[in-house]
């Protein structure tokens, strides 16, 4: 028997991103987006109002950083998520954590995190189904500590999900199948 549920942002897991830019006085700026995909590959989509300060400082530098929140993290990520930029100018700061300039574009990376997209900003987009921002991957980044000789290991990052029904993170990492491999045996 199924049961009705309120309607709320439905889909489990939702990605926890920490979203990164530089303030006009080049300090860090980190928020956290659960609400954030790949459109295809090589371009990330992100579901923001302009009324945050990370949009803001997105469309001055022309660039972001989108990584990817841990189990070892999880409070900051949570700070960066119910503290705004545009109220409390030094919240970087507050988190304890470090950031480094990226590689290929004028954004941070948040050292402590894993896993980095760093992206340049392609275009806001605002409609009555949504608003957002988009962006052009460039560069992938990642700790070694989460590689597995060349290749990333998944269950090394430990990244956390958003749960929309209980407001819980959950962890991520276990693997359990092969993609475009395992349902093979079914076709006929």
């Amino acid at each position: 028997m199924r049961r009705k549920l309120n309607i709320t942002e439905g889909i489990f897991p939702m990605p926890v991103l920490m979203v990164a830019s530089y303030n006009e006085d080049g300090s860090v700026n980190v928020m956290n987006a659960a609400w954030g995909t790949m459109q295809e590959r090589g371009t990330v989509a992100l579901n923001l109002t302009e009324t945050h300060k990370t949009v803001k400082n997105i469309k001055v530098k022309g660039a972001f950083t989108v990584s990817i929140a841990d189990v070892a993290h999880v409070v900051e990520a949570d700070y960066f998520g119910v503290e705004s930029g545009n109220k409390v100018a030094n919240k970087f700061e507050n988190s304890g954590l470090t950031a480094s300039k990226a590689e290929k574009v004028d954004a941070p990376v948040i050292n402590e995190f894993p896993l980095c997209l760093e992206c340049e900003f392609i275009e806001y987009q605002n409609s009555e189904y949504g608003c957002g921002v988009i962006g052009k991957v460039v560069n992938i980044t990642a700790d070694e500590s989460v590689m597995n000789g060349d290749k990333i290991d998944m269950s090394l990052v430990n990244a956390i999900a958003f749960d929309p029904y209980t407001h819980g993170y959950y962890r991520v990492s276990e693997r359990v199948g092969e993609a475009f491999k395992d349902g093979l045996h079914l076709k006929k």
